[in-house]
C-alpha cells in the first residue's frame, strides 16, 4: 500500500525542493565547470584545442553511457541512496581534479566523474514522480531544473573569474568544496524514499526496452535532432572561449565568461515555448527553433564584438526552443518504457556534446572560427533533415492539433 504523496505548501515538500535544487546545482557545476577553461589547457600542457575538450568531453561520454543503468540500478539500490553515493563521489573527485599534476591524470578523474554524475538526473525525476503529489510535481521539478540550469552557468562564470585571479587548481579546489557542503545538506534534509518499491535487477527487459525504442523511427529522429543540436551547442561554446581570448579581441577569462549569462534567455524561451507550439505546431516551431539557431552563428561570423554577442545570445534561444520541443516529444510520444526513452534521448544529447565537442576543436585549429561555424552549420542542416523526415512519418495521437 502507497504512502500518502507530499502536498505542496509542507515542510516536507519544502525540504524535498531545496534539496534537489542542491542537487541538481552540483550535478552541473561540476560537469561544466571546466568549459571556460579549455584555452588555459591548452596553454598550460601545450596540447591542441580539441585535446584540451576532452576533461568535459570524456564525462560527458561517460554520463551518457551510465545514465542507461543509472536508473535501473536505483530500482534496486534505492532512490536516496544512489543519489547520495552520486553526489559525494563526484564531489570528492571534483577536490582531487584540483591536484591533478597532468593532463592525463585530469581526464582521467573527469571520466570517473561523469560516471559518478549519472546517479543524479534520472533517478531524481524518479523520486519526484514516486514522492509528490501528482498536481504539483510539475513545480518541484521546474525547480530541480532551475538548479541545474544556475549550477550550469555559476561553474562557468565561477571557475573563469578565479582563474583570472588565481589559477584553475584553485577554480576546480573551491567547485569541489562547495559541492561537498550541498551534498551533505541534500544528504541530511531529503526525506527517505516512501513509495518505492524495490525491484531486482532483469537484464532481459533493460535490452527489450532500449531495442524497442530504437526501433521507433519517431524516436530515431528525436535522437538524432538531440544528437546534433546539442552537439553543436557545446562546440559553440567550447571554441567561442577560443576566439575571444585571441589577439583580434584579447579578453580576459572572466569577461568571457559573461557569455554564459545568455543562458538566463534560453531560460526564459525554455519556460514559453510550449504556447508557441499549442499555436503553430510542433514541426513548424521546431524548424523555427533551428533556424534561429543558424541564424545565430552566422552573426557570430561578424568582426564587432556586439554582434558577436547577439549572435550567441540568438543561438541560445534557439538552443533552448529546439531541446525543449524534443524532450518534451520523447515523452509524450513514447507509450511504453518512457524512462528509458527518455535515457536514451539524454544519451544520445550527451554522446553529441562528446563527439562534437572534441571535433570542433580540429575544425577551430585547421580553419579557425569560420571552420567552427560550418561544423556546426553542418550539425543543424542535419537536424533540419531529422525534422523533415520525422514530418513524412505517419502521424500518431500524440501530435497536437497543427503538426
Amino acid at each position: 500500500m502507497n504512502s500518502p504523496r507530499i502536498q505542496s505548501g509542507s515542510i516536507a515538500f519544502r525540504k524535498v525542493n531545496l534539496a534537489l535544487f542542491a542537487a541538481g546545482f552540483v550535478t552541473f557545476i561540476t560537469l561544466y565547470d571546466v568549459q571556460p577553461l579549455l584555452p588555459e589547457f591548452a596553454r598550460e600542457f601545450g596540447i591542441r584545442p580539441a585535446w584540451a575538450s576532452l576533461p568535459l568531453s570524456v564525462a560527458c561520454f561517460t554520463l551518457a553511457v551510465a545514465m542507461l543503468l543509472a536508473g535501473t540500478l536505483s530500482e534496486t539500490l534505492g532512490r536516496k541512496p544512489v543519489m547520495m553515493y552520486s553526489l559525494f563521489l563526484t564531489s570528492i573527485l571534483a577536490l582531487l581534479s584540483a591536484f591533478s599534476s597532468s593532463f592525463s591524470s585530469l581526464v582521467l578523474l573527469r571520466f570517473v566523474q561523469g560516471i559518478a554524475l549519472a546517479g543524479l538526473p534520472p533517478v531524481a525525476m524518479a523520486y519526484l514522480g514516486e514522492e509528490i503529489e501528482p498536481a504539483t510535481v510539475g513545480t518541484a521539478m521546474g525547480l530541480y531544473i532551475s538548479g541545474n540550469a544556475l549550477g550550469g552557468m555559476s561553474g562557468r562564470l565561477f571557475t573563469a573569474a578565479v582563474t583570472d585571479y588565481f589559477s584553475w587548481n584553485t577554480a576546480l579546489g573551491l567547485v569541489g568544496g562547495i559541492s561537498l557542503g550541498l551534498s551533505i545538506y541534500f544528504a541530511w534534509n531529503l526525506p527517505p524514499s516512501a513509495n518505492f518499491r524495490r525491484r531486482s535487477f532483469e537484464n532481459r527487459y533493460f535490452f527489450t526496452s532500449v531495442l524497442q525504442q530504437v526501433r521507433d523511427p519517431h524516436l530515431l529522429c528525436l535522437y538524432g535532432i538531440s544528437f546534433t543540436v546539442m552537439g553543436s551547442f557545446v562546440t559553440l561554446f567550447n571554441y567561442i572561449t577560443f576566439h575571444l581570448l585571441g589577439e583580434e579581441y584579447g579578453l580576459s577569462q572572466t569577461a568571457v565568461s559573461l557569455i554564459f549569462l545568455t543562458y538566463l534567455l534560453g531560460a526564459y524561451v525554455s519556460s514559453s515555448v510550449n504556447k508557441l507550439v499549442n499555436r503553430f505546431g510542433r514541426f513548424r516551431t521546431i524548424r523555427v527553433c533551428v533556424a534561429i539557431m543558424l541564424t545565430g552563428i552566422v552573426i557570430t561570423l561578424a568582426r564587432p564584438l556586439a554582434l558577436v554577442i547577439v549572435g550567441i545570445a540568438v543561438f541560445t534561444c534557439g538552443f533552448f526552443g529546439t531541446h525543449t520541443i524534443a524532450s518534451t516529444w520523447v515523452g509524450r510520444h513514447a507509450k511504453t518504457a518512457k524512462a528509458q526513452a527518455a535515457a536514451l534521448y539524454l544519451f544520445f544529447y550527451y554522446l553529441g556534446s562528446s563527439i562534437a565537442g572534441t571535433a570542433g576543436g580540429f575544425c577551430w585549429a585547421d580553419a579557425g572560427w569560420q571552420g567552427v561555424i560550418g561544423f556546426i552549420g553542418l550539425l543543424l542542416f542535419a537536424a533540419l533533415a531529422f525534422v523533415s523526415v520525422l514530418a513524412r512519418l505517419p502521424t500518431k495521437q500524440d501530435h497536437p492539433v497543427g503538426d
